[in-house]
């Protein structure tokens, strides 16, 4: 298995791999969609996507999305989206795309990698904890929703 930065030629197939995380998300499914955001942000360079890939086969994806501390003066990354399809879960194929972003940030010179998650998704807390990654309760996170 090969974890490699996704170029154009990846995205009709992880848009596949997309859209199923977003139906876990309780999202209907949009594939087209999916391969529009995704090659959106490609297009403009709006976020980072690495790709599990063996054989062919696309087992999960992880994508960054750039951004700043201020106050250290440094990139920062937000780690958006982590999935690893059904089938191939259970393998440390999540763990290393992790390890691959978190490689990437460091090489960036990034100072952290945020991310979010569903309270249910107790799965996923697991392996963030198991990577060293803490619930930062120095911080208070708001959110303003238009719909």
């Amino acid at each position: 298995m090969d974890i490699v930065r996704a170029n154009e030629n990846d995205l009709k197939q992880v848009a596949v791999l997309f859209d199923q995380y977003r139906q876990f998300y309780k999202q209907l499914s949009n594939v087209e969609g999916a391969y529009h955001f995704l090659a959106e942000r490609y297009r403009k360079q709006e976020s980072i996507l690495f790709v599990a890939k063996e054989d062919e086969q696309y087992l999960g994806f992880v994508q960054l999305y750039p951004t700043f501390s201020s106050v250290a003066m440094k990139d920062a990354f937000i780690l958006n989206d982590l999935f690893v399809i059904q089938d191939s879960r259970q393998k440390g194929i999540g763990q290393q795309l992790m390890e691959k972003a978190f490689s990437f940030a460091n090489d960036k010179g990034a100072r952290f990698i945020s991310l979010e998650t569903a309270t249910s998704n107790t799965k996923a807390q697991q392996l963030y904890e198991k990577m060293g990654m803490i619930i930062d309760s120095s911080t208070q996170h708001y959110i303003y929703y238009w719909d």
